[in-house]
C-alpha cells in the first residue's frame, strides 16, 4: 500500500485510522490499531458509566494508550461535548499528537492544539463543511459518506460522491469513512482523490473491542439491508434496523414524531446499552452498512494486514 500525506502527516505506516467510538475506542484498542501501523484513536467515553466524568477517563485512557504503544494514536473530540474545554486540556497536557474533531466550529480549538505540535483532522460530510474547516487551519480532513455508522450530516450524502467534490475543493489530505471494509474500498477511495480511510464498524468486530459479544456477533451476521437511517428529527444515525429498538424507532418516525419525543424514547446513552452491555433491544446498535462485508472476528492486526495484503491485487485489476 502507497505512502500517502496522511502516512507523512501522522507518522504512520498505513494510511488507515480506527473510528473514534463513543463508549467502546479505548486504549486497548487504539493501541492495538497503531501497534499494527496504522493510527488508533480513542474516545473520552471509552467503557464509562453513563454518568461517568469522561475528563479523568479520557485521562486515564491516555495515560494507558501510552503504555501499550510507543505509536502515535489520536483522540476523537466531538465538539459539541459539555467538557469539551476540559478535554482539550488533558489532550494538551498528555502531548497527544493527533485530534479529530467533529460535530462543531473547526475554529474553537485548531490553533491552540497546532500551537503545541498537535496534528489536527475534521470530520465534515459536505463540501461546504469541508471549505470551512480547510480555512480554519486543520492538517486534514475525515470526508464521511452517509454509510458510516452513528451520526451523520443532514444532507446524507454518500461517500463515492462526497470524495471528489471535496478533492475538487481544497488541497489538505482527505481520509474517506463511510461503508469501507476491505480493499476494494481502500482502492476505490484513492481513486477519487482520498489519501486514506477511517473504518470504525469493521472495528468494533475485532477482539480488542470492548464492545459486548451480542454486539459483535449482530455486525457479523448482517446483510447488506440490515442497517437504517433513524433519529432524522434529531441527528441522522445509521445503526442495525432489525432490532426492537430500532424498529419501534422508524415506526415513531414515520409516524411523524417529535424530535422531544423520540429524544424522551432514547434516554440517555442508548448506544451505550447496545454497545457495552449487549442490549440490543433497548439500545441503539450503530452500524454502517458495511457490516455486510464483515464476516469473522478477527484481531486489529489481522484486520490491517488483510487490508494491506489484499489492495496490490485490487489495484492490478484496475
Amino acid at each position: 500500500m502507497k505512502k500517502t500525506r496522511v502516512c507523512e502527516l501522522l507518522g504512520i505506516q498505513y494510511p488507515i485510522l480506527q473510528g473514534g467510538m463513543l463508549w467502546l475506542a479505548d486504549a486497548g484498542l487504539a493501541a492495538a490499531v497503531s501497534n499494527a501501523g496504522g493510527l488508533g484513536v480513542i474516545s473520552p467515553m471509552a467503557g464509562m458509566k453513563p454518568h461517568g466524568n469522561p475528563v479523568k477517563n479520557l485521562d486515564k485512557q491516555i495515560v494507558r494508550a501510552k503504555e501499550l504503544t510507543d505509536q502515535p494514536f489520536g483522540v476523537n473530540i466531538p465538539l459539541d461535548l459539555r467538557d469539551c474545554g476540559l478535554l482539550m486540556e488533558v489532550i494538551l497536557e498528555h502531548e497527544v499528537r493527533v485530534v479529530i474533531t467533529a460535530a462543531g466550529d473547526p475554529r474553537l480549538y485548531t490553533e491552540l492544539l497546532q500551537s503545541a505540535h498537535t496534528r489536527v483532522i475534521h470530520v465534515v460530510s459536505s463540501v461546504k463543511h469541508a471549505k470551512v474547516a480547510e480555512e480554519a487551519g486543520v492538517d486534514a480532513l475525515v470526508c464521511e459518506g452517509v454509510e458510516a455508522a452513528a451520526r451523520n450530516g443532514y444532507d446524507e450524502l454518500p461517500l463515492f460522491s462526497l470524495i471528489p467534490q471535496v478533492a475538487d475543493a481544497v488541497r489538505i489530505p482527505i481520509i474517506a469513512a463511510g461503508g469501507i471494509a476491505d480493499s476494494r474500498g481502500i482502492a476505490a477511495a484513492f481513486a477519487l482523490g482520498a489519501e486514506g480511510v477511517q473504518l470504525g464498524t469493521r472495528f468494533v468486530a475485532v477482539q480488542e473491542n470492548i464492545a459486548h459479544p451480542n454486539y459483535k456477533d449482530a455486525i457479523v451476521n448482517a446483510g447488506d439491508t440490515d442497517t437504517a437511517i433513524t433519529c432524522r428529527p434529531l441527528i441522522p444515525s445509521r445503526s442495525l434496523k432489525n432490532t426492537e429498538f430500532s424498529q419501534v424507532l422508524l415506526a415513531m418516525e414515520q409516524a411523524g414524531a417529535s424530535a422531544d419525543a423520540i429524544r424522551e424514547f432514547m434516554g440517555h446513552a442508548a448506544s451505550r446499552r447496545a454497545g457495552l452491555e449487549g442490549d440490543l433491544d433497548n439500545g441503539e446498535a450503530y452500524c454502517g452498512s458495511s457490516a455486510g462485508l464483515v464476516r469473522e472476528i478477527t484481531t486489529a492486526k489481522e484486520v490491517i494486514q488483510s487490508l494491506v495484503a489484499g489492495y496490490p491485487g485490487v489495484v492490478k485489476k484496475l
